[in-house]
Parts: C-alpha cells; structure tokens; sequence
C-alpha cells in the first residue's frame, strides 16, 4: 500500500479546470518533484495536499487515513503534513529561536533543547536561536523555515519552491543539504519548482503537469530520456526536435542516419535528441556556425543544419568553433521517437 495516494483529483476555478483528473502515489521516505509552469496546476496540487484547497473530485489518502474525499476533509492543522514556502515566511518580530518553537507547546519538557536539536540539524548554530530572521542569509532563513516545519514531526514535507529566491551557488548548496537532510530523516516530501535542473537533482520521482494534467511521472532519467510529448521534452530542458523517417532500424533526419530507441518503421515521425548528444568535429552531418555567444565556461552555439534547419546547443567555449565556421555533426547515444499519442 502506498504512502501518499492521490486519486483522480480534480479541481476547478469556475470555468477553469486548474486540476483534471490528477494520480499518483508515494512510498514512504521518497522525494517527488512536481515541475511545470505557471497555471500547470502544480501549486494547486499542493494547496490540496496541505489542506488549503479542496479537491471538487476524487480522493487523497495520507498512510491510511482519507485527507481529502468521500465526505471527508481533515483540517490542514490536523494532518501533520510540514510546508516551506518560497520566502521562508518567517515572523519577523520573532527571533529564530521562537520562529523554530512556534508550533511546540510552551510548557513543553525540553523545549528549549529541541528547538537547538532543530537548528543543529538544519545545520546551524544553536546560538543563532537568539538572532532575528532580517540577520540571516536568504540560505539561513530558508533552513529556518525547515527546522520549524519538522519541530511538529510531519508525516509529509512540503516544499513550494523554497530555493527560487537565492542566488545560483547558494540555490545548488542549500538544495543539497535540505535533500539531505530530509533522507537521513526519512521524511516523504513534495517539492514544487518550475526549475528542470532543481526537479531531476532533487527527486526519486518526477511529475510534469501541463494544463492541470498529469503529462508524465517516472525517474528523473526516464522522464527526461524518454518524454511521452513535446511539451514533456522541453519542460525537462533544451530539447532539439527534428522531423525524421524511421527505416531500417534508423532514424533519417537531417543529422543523417541515427540509432533510435524504437525502431518501428514510419513514414513521418518526430524525433528528440538533447543538445548535450551533440558532439561537434570534422565527421558527420555538415552545418554551419551561424552565431557564437560566448557565457564563460561555455559558448551557446546556433548551428544551421543542411537542411536549413537551426539547431542550439553548447559546447566548452575552449573548443567552440568560431561563427562561420563549417563542422561536421554527430549525435552520442540514441535518439528517442515521440510518439504522437502523447501530444497535447
């Protein structure tokens, strides 16, 4: 039996279906990130799951106990579920200390040393307890925000893209030591972000909403190998999409004769390969370097295929051609079909 069950939940705003028939499940200790863009439906997912909104159909079943469904609605101070915001929502006029102990009784027994177990275990000092929140770094704070949500021991964590808000290395640092964390607690937790890299870094498991839809859930890897749609393909990143005829054991497109996941001959078919398959060199199909934009480490590239066709990707800016520069064009791997039942 599943952990957290999600079951055909469904949700509407008048006459938009913020969620359509949405399912899924969990077991217990594992990370799902839920990614997609604004008006996906994927804040409302987690509105549900915390007891915010309720679902207009189906049902969300909690380790055994019914939240949400069959004339049930268990409050959101009732279900033991902990939530990170994306700006930490501290109280201001608290220090860290009571911020952390907010949801501990003041008459506790040790109170005092579990609010500093709860600091040390988000990995900061038990004397910052004494410290305001406008002290801390946006990294401290949010670490703040985590210690108080796991004061009350939650069953589930929720996370509402609580890294969006720190700069690029804190951002990667801070994700890191929260999923940490989380595993040795072996918490269940839903982060929410519409950030690719943070969603297959975090995650055991990965749902891609679309449209109040459920488009997709698998492994970080499989979901961004093999997308059932377009619309899955580039939400995981940069995706180059190339129009192909697969025969022979091959798809022909206009990087030449690939090696290609599914076989299955057809006329007219689409093809996905991500920009990182692409290795430049005097071998393959020719293009041509119409436009360089050097980023530091890295140079973005345009190609122009033979075809006419533009295709980006970038390369090490130590070894990217020059613009104007003609390359031969080979692709690492195989390229993945899409298939067209999974269009939206």
């Amino acid at each position: 039996m599943s952990f957290l069950s999600v079951a055909h939940v469904g949700k509407r705003y008048g006459a938009v279906a913020a969620l359509s028939d949405v399912s899924l499940s969990m077991e217990k200790g594992s990370r799902l990130a839920v990614l997609g863009p604004s008006g996906s439906g994927k804040t409302t997912l987690l509105r549900i799951l915390a007891g915010f909104e309720a679902p207009d159909t189906g049902r969300v079943v909690l380790d055994g106990d019914i939240l949400a469904g069959d004339a049930v609605l268990v409050p959101s101070h009732k279900r033991r579920i902990g939530i990170v915001m994306q700006d930490g929502a501290l109280f201001p006029h608290l220090s860290v200390a009571e911020n952390v102990g907010f949801g501990l009784a003041r008459a506790m027994p040790g109170r005092a040393a579990r609010i500093a177990q709860l600091l040390e275990m988000v990995g900061l000092d038990a004397a910052m307890g004494r410290r305001s929140p406008d002290a801390l770094s946006g990294g401290q704070q949010q670490r703040v925000a985590l210690a108080r949500a796991l004061a009350r021991a939650p069953r589930l964590m929720l996370l509402d893209e609580p890294f969006s808000a720190l700069d690029t290395a804190l951002r990667d640092t801070t994700r890191k030591a929260v999923a940490d964390l989380l595993h040795a607690a072996g918490i269940t937790t839903i982060l929410v972000t519409h950030d690719q890299a943070e969603a297959l870094s975090f995650a055991d498991q990965v749902a891609v909403m679309g449209d109040g839809h459920l488009l997709q859930l698998g492994t970080p890897e499989a979901v961004y190998r093999h997308p059932v749609s377009k619309q899955v393909a580039t939400a995981l990143g940069e995706a180059i999409i190339l129009p192909a005829r697969i025969a022979d054991g091959a798809a022909h497109c206009a990087l030449g004769a690939l090696m290609v996941n599914d076989p299955t001959p057809r006329a007219a078919a689409e093809i996905m390969i991500r920009p990182e398959q692409i290795m430049l060199g005097p071998a393959g199909a020719a293009g041509t370097v119409i436009d360089r934009d050097f980023a530091g480490a890295f140079c973005a590239i345009t190609l122009r295929l033979m075809d006419g066709q533009l295709v980006q990707l970038r390369q090490s800016s130590v070894t990217a051609p020059a613009e104007g520069t003609r390359v031969g064009v080979s692709v690492l791997g195989q390229a993945h079909v899409l298939t067209p039942c999974g269009h939206r």
